[in-house]
């Protein structure tokens, strides 16, 4: 059964902080737009509708995470707030800062928390780690966009 408060919670810390990172960052599409791109970039519309949809399935794992009762819940929801940590660090380097070599690196140790969050995730409810496949997956994509723009600039 679906407890919708603790649903809830866990959509608006990952969506919540998703929006004040947004929020914050605002005025980052702008350096988007006025940065070398690879030929491959995506339209910068395309990042929140992809942002919302991720910190969406995030939401919903960490909440299958909480309710599952398991002894290693409490690792793998710590696992998930740090990367969560870091994931709204990267905007403030690459947007903010112009670091476009710190964000990568920012990228990959995110990267590496997320792989790590995905197996303690899976070793409790498998269909939570599989709710983050999208996520590395445009982690991947996105760490490659971030050394090629890096690499342009």
């Amino acid at each position: 059964m679906i407890k919708i408060k603790p649903l809830i919670i866990s959509l608006l810390i990952s969506l919540g902080g998703g929006a004040i990172v947004g929020f914050l960052t605002r005025n980052s599409m702008s350096v988007y737009d006025d940065i070398v791109l690879p030929k491959f970039a995506p339209p910068s519309v395309l990042f929140p509708i992809a942002w919302a949809i991720l910190y969406t399935l995030m939401g919903i794992s960490a909440y299958i995470i909480y309710e599952s009762g398991s002894p290693l819940k409490d690792k793998a929801l710590a696992v998930y707030f740090v990367q969560l940590a870091i994931n709204f660090l990267w905007p403030f380097a690459f947007f903010g800062g112009r670091m476009f070599y710190p964000a990568f690196v920012i990228l990959v140790v995110l990267w590496i928390l997320v792989v790590w969050m995905i197996k303690l995730f899976y070793d409790i409810k498998p269909a939570a780690a599989y709710l983050n496949i999208p996520y590395i997956l445009w982690l991947t994509f996105a760490a490659y966009l971030n050394l090629s723009i890096a690499l342009l600039n």
